[in-house]
């Protein structure tokens, strides 16, 4: 992606030349690893787009502890909540990896969705799908095992995110143990097991600091498991 011609799928639906029309409207801003896009409880000002890099959309309990609800890449768009209501974000986003998104403000988001109302079907899809992942992440945190939590997560990350391989499926972003802990509502120290214990099964391998999936067949059976 070049930092002139920006991919957005939002905007799929709209003619070419409405497109040639709207796209300088959407700012590039560069991430450093870790670099904070923005904090939960800050103004929305500015809805984002994925340039490239992964972003983590992360939520704050009151215990200090991070989870984190949602990873989005290229293409994918984050901080609507906030900018359709014109409160504050409801969460945090971070960059997981050097990247680089796109950014318009909110008047001028909401302008296109006054002016093309297909746009706002896009905007309903996408938000609902985003309130259907979030019930089942907080299901899961409530009644399901550790194990499955964290086999659901690496498929998830899996299907948006990886690269088939000769050794099986990498996952194409770097995780840390703490990465998965946040994902799944759990302790790093029980992170750090349960991944063991997936190695060790030759479920998993990791390579520089990359999780590939050896056996991603096996996950989905104790993804599944009741």
């Amino acid at each position: 992606m070049s930092n002139d011609q920006p991919a957005i799928p939002l905007l799929a639906t709209l003619p070419p030349e409405a497109r040639g029309v709207l796209l300088p409207l959407f700012r590039p801003r560069q991430l450093g690893r870790d670099e904070t896009v923005f904090f939960e409880g800050d103004p929305a000002e500015v809805l984002y787009v994925v340039g490239s890099g992964k972003i983590k959309l992360l939520k704050h309990s009151d215990a200090g502890k991070d989870i984190v609800l949602e990873v989005v890449a290229a293409g994918d768009t984050f901080g609507e909540l906030g900018i359709l209501d014109g409160g504050v974000y409801p969460v945090s986003a971070q960059a997981m990896e050097q990247g680089m998104v796109w950014g318009i403000r909110r008047s001028d988001y909401l302008n296109l969705l006054r002016q093309y109302p297909a746009l706002g079907l896009a905007v309903a899809q996408s938000l609902g799908k985003r309130l259907r992942d979030a019930y089942e992440m907080m299901l899961s945190l409530a009644v399901e095992r550790v194990e499955r939590r964290i086999a659901r997560v690496l498929l998830k990350l899996a299907a948006a995110t990886g690269q088939r391989t000769k050794e099986g499926i990498l996952i194409g972003t770097p995780l840390t143990r703490q990465d998965i802990a946040d994902m799944t509502g759990t302790t790093v120290e029980t992170a750090i097991r349960v991944m063991s214990r997936f190695s060790k099964r030759g479920i998993i391998r990791s390579r520089r600091g990359r999780v590939v999936l050896a056996e991603p067949h096996q996950l989905v059976v104790i993804a599944e498991e009741v």
